[in-house]
């Protein structure tokens, strides 16, 4: 979001049947037994990828209510270099990278491989569906503009 931009469009309210149709893979992502700071960790770094400032100040904000440290956290956009992350991780983020950014390999043999290795094919499909959703997700905050919330509580405290 460009520092000067302003909110283009509030979609709950423009268009509150598909705002409830995102709402309603949130729902199902969420009812898959996925774990929480999992599903969080790939809706941050599909964000990340996406440049959108509302979602990953949101999905960081979120990791930290769960109890994720700080330094995982802040290492999630350099998760492959560090020792933050566990083999379970590593894969879904990895996935998350393959299927985020399709045009750059169509989700390679080698990003499944290294799912499969972590995740029933039940799983591997739910991890997509979260993948699927944070990207609909992003899609609409960075199209219409959508303010971070954390920059919004700054910005109002400081008045």
């Amino acid at each position: 979001m460009p520092a000067n931009a302003t909110p283009r469009v509030d979609a709950r309210k423009v268009a509150p049947k598909s705002y409830q149709a995102v709402i309603g893979l949130e729902r199902y992502i969420h009812s898959v037994g996925l774990d929480d700071r999992l599903i969080e960790l790939v809706k941050l770094r599909a964000s990340q990828i996406n440049g959108c400032a509302f979602c990953v100040d949101m999905h960081a904000r979120r990791l930290r209510e769960l109890g994720e440290p700080n330094e995982r956290v802040d290492a999630v956009a350099a998760w492959s270099e560090g020792p933050f992350f566990n083999d379970r991780e590593r894969a879904a983020l990895a996935w998350t990278e393959a299927v985020t950014l399709l045009a750059e390999g169509h989700v390679p043999d080698s990003a499944y491989e290294a799912a499969r290795v972590e995740f029933d094919e039940a799983e591997i499909v739910n991890l997509t569906m979260v993948v699927a959703t944070i990207n609909v997700w992003n899609r609409l905050a960075v199209a219409f503009r959508a303010v971070p919330e954390g920059y919004a509580r700054v910005k109002s405290a400081s008045a």
